[in-house]
């Protein structure tokens, strides 16, 4: 059985995400997809709000679980015997900053291997800090979130004004 990790903070999580995953589902037996609490980040979602949104995108993927992790994501691996991890490339700049995090992984523990899967073309620009800042200035994100996450993106920045 092959199963893969996919770590991210995923505040919010997009369809850029859920595009991954949908695509790894069809791929690995199993798919653990790993919040990670980034103390260096503010946050606009609590980890609990975080996995809360995304148990509900992967709903329909029997095969993915989701898991809140404030530790190294190798530490995760090595707790549930995972070797392999994805992470989505959107450009030249993530593939860069992804080489570099593949290194420190594999440097961390050897047996870490990982995945890099270019994104579907379609969302090439969904990074998190835009959709934010175009919710906070009531654009339409309805093509680049799900439902849950518009609402629930909608409602933490009303609740911060």
């Amino acid at each position: 059985m092959l199963r893969v990790l996919f770590p991210g903070t995923f505040d919010p999580p997009t369809n850029g995400h859920l595009n991954i995953i949908q695509r790894c589902a069809a791929i690995y037996d199993e798919i653990e997809v790993v919040i990670a609490m980034n103390r260096g980040k503010d946050a606009t979602f609590s980890p609990e709000e975080r996995l809360a949104l995304m148990e509900e995108m992967v709903s329909a993927f029997p095969n993915v679980r989701v898991h809140v992790w404030d530790r190294l994501i190798v530490e995760f691996a090595e707790k549930i015997g995972a070797r392999l991890m994805v992470r989505g490339v959107r450009a030249l700049s993530d593939f860069e900053y992804e080489f570099e995090l593949s290194l420190i992984n594999r440097g961390l523990d050897s047996r870490i291997e990982t995945v890099l899967l270019p994104t579907d073309p379609k969302y090439f620009v969904l990074r998190s800090s835009a959709i934010k800042e175009l919710a906070r200035l009531d654009g339409d994100i309805s093509s680049m979130v799900p439902p849950n996450v518009a609402r629930a993106l909608r409602q933490k920045l009303s609740e911060r004004s």
